[in-house]
């Protein structure tokens, strides 16, 4: 008896309670080889020591508590999580199952403590809430849906942009969001990007559950599984409807600019940044005699004369902005056109160029005669009043002299506030402004200034005192022997909040990947490794989960030297949720392992033990158990709700179902299991399968079926069970054309030797 207790692969420890005393302190009688490696002691160490030698001391009056009500009969056994204490002094969380073995002696009590280590189930469980807190909590919207583009995750952020609640959308296709104005070769494009790349990204126009339209900038990535498998799709949505808003209302102000400068006479330009026309107003046929569409397509040189074409042709390399150029071009007829050409270059947030705009007025006649002055305020004027960015206009002493609408609403002056004011005062941070002011004395001194002619970012100051980051250029302007200064900002606080966003949303993202991928790993971990064969018998299984996680469970394990138990469940669902199920279920079942529990007793007891859990998720379990004797060849099984298995015998050319009577786990609490046995013959072969199996579909909606599960079974019976199991997989991948499935999939075989 003790080699068989130090040859078991679970803790065990047997302790020795005397009645007779009235301190409760059990004494160690017995110990396994492997409670005792847990301990870091070696048996010799444990036995006849104080029950208080690696148990925690302040889980002791709860063990009191239990151990009286086992021995007067209130309840026959009971599980406690307590801390275990080791030699090294560490604390592991275990989980305890106490029993009180039969009395042999009035004094003396034997109780039976089996410790399982749960420190690895606890810390899964933190890290899976912990993932799930963070797509909960995030920014941004996020849908998950499988690949056929069925939903099957939204997050609290989904609701809020859209308007649908989870119990609205789960197991719809996202495309209930569509505003009918992105067209089905624009969506056909986005699934050949995500299936080719693993990436898709770019704003859309959806429609929320109230019929609002809204813009969102989407990135979606696909999920994929250990093989490689895309089998989900992750979108992180943006709602950039205000952007978009404003975005149009840029667009109608250039509209409404262009329509100005067609009544004011003044030539407007758009150049690539090569320096091509791409756009001319209709004044350039006033001006030299061009229609529009003459003049698009060519390069700016080619309209000058001669003796500017070689002064000019610099400006198409560069990208500071020009005012007040004084341009030479040859009118069509061929006389000679002077203009004043004012050019500004347009910078993406990328630092690249995207376009030059720029207006040409014809000073022909009138070039004699304008005060340079007023014409440096014109110029001015034009830009300052066209443009959606704050302009700030400084003079070489640093004070103020010009201050647009846009300034005052982002700094908080007005316009009568700020002229005349030292620029330093109103807009810089105070651990700046000595920088600024020996930057402007350098620059008048020498001429050079790095910041000038050239877009940055800074922090600036509004008039509250708070720091905001903006985007701005700085260019000098000299007027006679002094100089102007015009600032254009750009405050550029949402795009960084946003962007600093969407690095926060992409680790998280990564961060909750690699913790479902380690999650998946801990899961297969607890399933059987390895076939069980002997001369008796041989039993083998396999799981192939829909998800990165999922919920089937099949297990099988030697109760004594002559008994094998043999169990196939299925948590309703696919995800996380039942993950957690199957590995509570299993923790219960092998905590049961060494007791004498019938299958249907065995059913009772874990309906009783996972009810409460169960309900309150919502989940339930179908499960199936047998115990088979190996002496007696006798077959003993139980089911709640599980599909049933499939007998084979040889001198039989059907297979038969085993079944017994019993309710799914979780919908009541109390619940009486049918029992059956019958006796196996010499290679009788049982398959246990969850309904993944027979469920799946082909292309046409056709199930797998019961039938073919027979035939394959039937015709492949003298193949090993592993065999066995790999035919039934590639048939069934063959008739549903597909690697992966939208349920698990579960195969356990027996045969009898």
């Amino acid at each position: 008896m003790h080699r068989l207790i130090d040859s078991l692969n679970f803790n065990l420890v047997i302790i020795e309670l005397d009645r007779s005393k009235t301190v409760f302190m059990p004494r160690i009688k017995k110990v396994n080889l492997s409670a005792a490696t847990l301990l870091g002691y070696s048996e010799q160490e444990l036995i006849n020591k104080p029950l208080s030698i690696f148990y925690a001391p302040e889980a002791i009056p709860e063990l009191q508590q239990t151990v009286h009500a086992c021995l007067t009969g209130t309840i026959p056994a009971k599980n406690l999580e307590c801390d275990i204490i080791t030699k090294a002094n560490h604390r592991i969380q275990a989980l305890v199952s106490l029993s009180v073995l039969p009395d042999r002696d009035a004094s003396d009590t034997d109780i039976v403590l089996l410790i399982h280590d749960i420190s690895d189930r606890k810390r899964i469980d933190k890290e899976l809430f912990m993932m799930h807190r963070a797509l909960e909590q995030s920014a941004s919207a996020v849908v998950i849906t499988d690949t056929n583009g069925s939903i099957e995750y939204i997050n609290p952020k989904f609701t809020e942009l859209t308007g649908y609640t989870a119990q609205e959308v789960l197991g719809k296709n996202p495309r209930i969001l569509q505003s009918g104005t992105t067209t089905p070769e624009q969506y056909q494009a986005m699934w050949e990007t995500l299936f080719s790349k693993g990436e898709w990204h770019g704003e859309i126009r959806n429609k929320k559950k109230n019929g609002e339209v809204y813009w969102a900038y989407e990135n979606i990535s696909a999920i994929r599984n250990m093989r490689g498998e895309i089998t989900h799709f992750i979108s992180v949505a943006e709602d950039i409807t205000l952007r978009k808003a404003a975005e149009s209302a840029l667009s109608e102000s250039e509209e409404r600019f262009r329509q100005m400068a067609e009544l004011t006479g003044e030539w407007l330009w758009e150049q690539d940044p090569g320096g091509y026309y791409i756009y001319s107003s209709t004044a350039v046929n006033q001006i030299l005699g061009f229609r529009p569409e003459e003049v698009v397509g060519k390069h700016y040189t080619e309209l000058l004369t001669a003796r500017d074409k070689a002064d000019q042709l610099h400006y198409a390399a560069v990208r500071e902005p020009f005012h007040a150029l004084t341009n030479h071009y040859q009118h069509k007829d061929g006389h000679e056109v002077l203009t004043e050409s004012t050019g500004l270059p347009i910078i993406g947030t990328d630092g690249k160029l995207i376009k030059w705009r720029g207006a040409d007025r014809d000073i022909t006649a009138q070039k004699h005669f304008q005060d340079a002055l007023i014409d440096s305020e014109k110029r001015t004027r034009l830009i300052i009043e066209s443009s959606i960015n704050a302009i700030v206009i400084m003079d070489d002493s640093g004070l103020i002299t010009d201050w647009n609408h846009r300034a005052e609403k982002m700094f908080g002056w007005s316009h009568d506030e700020a002229v005349g004011q030292p620029l330093q005062d109103l807009i810089i941070p105070p651990r700046f402004r000595s920088a600024h002011q020996k930057g402007l004395e350098h620059f008048l001194q020498t001429g050079i200034g790095p910041l000038l002619n050239r877009q940055f970012e800074h922090a600036a100051v509004r008039r509250d005192g708070t720091e905001f980051p903006v985007e701005l250029s700085i260019s000098p302007l000299k007027l006679g022997d002094t100089y102007i200064f015009s600032g254009f900002i750009h405050d550029i606080t949402d795009r960084k909040a946003a962007e600093q966003q969407i690095r926060q949303a992409q680790v998280k993202l990564a961060i909750a990947q690699s913790e479902i991928k380690i999650a998946r790993q801990i899961q297969a971990s607890l399933l059987p490794t390895a076939s069980i064969k002997s001369d008796h018998f041989e039993v083998t299984g396999f799981c192939l989960p829909a998800n990165q996680v999922g919920g089937d469970y099949f297990d099988y394990f030697i109760r004594n030297e002559n008994r094998l138990d043999m169990i196939i469940a299925d948590v309703s669902g696919h995800s996380i949720g039942p993950a957690l199920f199957m590995v509570e279920a299993r923790s219960a079942i092998r905590t049961r392992a060494t007791g004498s529990e019938t299958p249907a007793e065995t059913l009772s007891l874990l309906n009783k033990f996972l009810y409460e859990d169960l309900d309150n998720s919502d989940y339930f379990i179908t499960l199936f158990y047998l115990q088979y004797d190996i002496s007696s060849q006798q077959l003993s099984f139980a089911n709640a709700g599980h599909p049933p298995p499939l007998l084979l015998s040889p001198s039989e050319s059907e297979c038969r179902q085993l079944d017994a009577d019993g309710l799914i786990l979780g919908v009541r609490e109390h619940v009486d299991f049918e029992e059956k046995t019958t006796t196996l013959s010499q290679g009788d072969l049982i398959l246990l399968y969850t309904d993944g199996l027979t469920e799946a579909e082909n292309i046409h909606g056709e199930f797998f079926g019961l039938k073919r599960v027979n035939d394959i079974l039937i015709q492949y019976a003298q193949q090993s069970p592993q065999m066995i199991i790999e035919v039934l997989l590639e048939q069934l991948k063959q008739f549903c054309q597909t690697e992966s499935f939208k349920d698990d999939i579960t195969l356990m075989i027996f045969r009898r030797g």
